[in-house]
């Protein structure tokens, strides 16, 4: 009896970089090679690499020394196959259709965010094997409890508050620091409570400035000499300018103290992923050949609890995991005396 030919599959990460890609790309391939015999591609920028046939042939030695590096070795791109679509434009499902066929996949591992997931979905209801890993510095993907990158994202940005400490103080300012995060406020949530923010503004809790210049008019009267204000950059704001500088505006003009902000932008999505997000890189990338293995399609790696588990990528797209108001955290932090801008606060 001769031996089923192996799968062979194919890699790509799609949407905005951020650390432990290689990491995931690293635990697919080299599950996929070493335990299970599959051939694995590698397609480059994301969506596009599948539209347009391009590829790269990832053998075991392709993937050694990537664990550490920032980025993403095969490259990303925000294609989105079923958006925008205008008369006379190509066909990009059918075309990702027939490339997966004459390039006799077996399978393709979707690496990204909410758009990723939505696409690697669509997808799967046109007859592709498919397998999602979630991953964003944002950590808005529904259905698992964390995605790798958030780690990394909250590192940088913790560290970031950590020094703005010393100038504030010095200086006796106000100091605001934007993070990153779209519509979710777990990023800012996170590295305020790390950095010892003592205003966290976040999308999920509305704000109100009275509150907000409240509290830094008390620290002020308490003798304490300068504050650290943490604000996501999805809070509600005028978006001609930065929600950083809106809220700083604010605040000098209400209370007359000298306030000064900081942007920290992209810096949240470069470098090398922290340990944790390596580890959960690996995991996840093992878990999804894994799932190709025992032909578990249709689904996203997650973590609940601490344990590997997959949900249906239909029940994924469209849905965002946000921070609940009263989230645990939110409810220590405020025993603490940290404050969120709204109405609790003035109470």
């Amino acid at each position: 009896m001769s031996n089923p030919k192996p799968k062979r599959i194919g890699i790509l990460t799609a949407g905005g970089d951020c650390p432990g890609l290689n990491a995931a790309i690293r635990g697919v391939g080299k599950t996929a090679i070493v335990d299970y015999g599959m051939d694995v591609i590698g397609f480059t920028a994301g969506y596009t690499g599948l539209i347009e046939k391009d590829f790269v042939e990832l053998k075991e030695s392709h993937l050694s020394g990537i664990l550490t590096l920032g980025g993403t070795i095969l490259g990303t791109s925000r294609e989105k196959p079923y958006k925008f679509v205008k008369e006379g434009d190509s066909d990009k499902p059918a075309l990702i259709k027939k490339n997966y066929q004459d390039l006799g996949l077996d399978a393709v591992v979707c690496i990204g965010g909410n758009g990723t997931m939505k696409t690697a979905h669509r997808l799967q209801q046109e007859g592709l094997n498919v397998v999602g890993i979630p991953k964003t510095i944002d950590n808005d993907v529904w259905g698992t409890d964390v995605t790798f990158g958030f780690d990394s994202a909250v590192h940088i940005a913790t560290e970031a508050i950590d020094r703005l400490h010393t100038t504030a103080n010095s200086h006796q300012r106000v100091m605001i620091i934007e993070v990153m995060g779209h519509h979710a406020g777990w990023i800012a949530l996170y590295a305020g409570m790390a950095g010892g923010g003592d205003i966290v503004l976040i999308p999920e809790v509305e704000y109100n400035i009275r509150s907000i210049c409240k509290k830094i008019e008390e620290r002020y009267e308490s003798k304490k000499p300068y504050s650290i204000v943490v604000v996501a950059e999805g809070i509600n704001h005028p978006k001609k300018v930065s929600a950083a500088a809106h809220i700083g505006e604010a605040i000098q003009t209400y209370t007359g103290i000298e306030t000064r902000e900081t942007v920290l932008g992209y810096v949240q999505r470069g470098g090398s992923p922290t340990p944790m997000d390596r580890i959960l890189a690996t995991r996840y990338g093992a878990y999804a050949a894994q799932c190709i293995a025992e032909e578990n399609y249709g689904t996203m790696v997650a973590i609940r609890n601490n344990f590997l588990t997959t949900v249906p990528l239909e029940e994924v797209g469209g849905k965002l995991s946000l921070v609940e108001p009263e989230n645990p955290l939110i409810q220590k932090a405020r025993k603490m005396g940290m404050a969120f801008g709204d109405e609790y606060d003035l109470m």
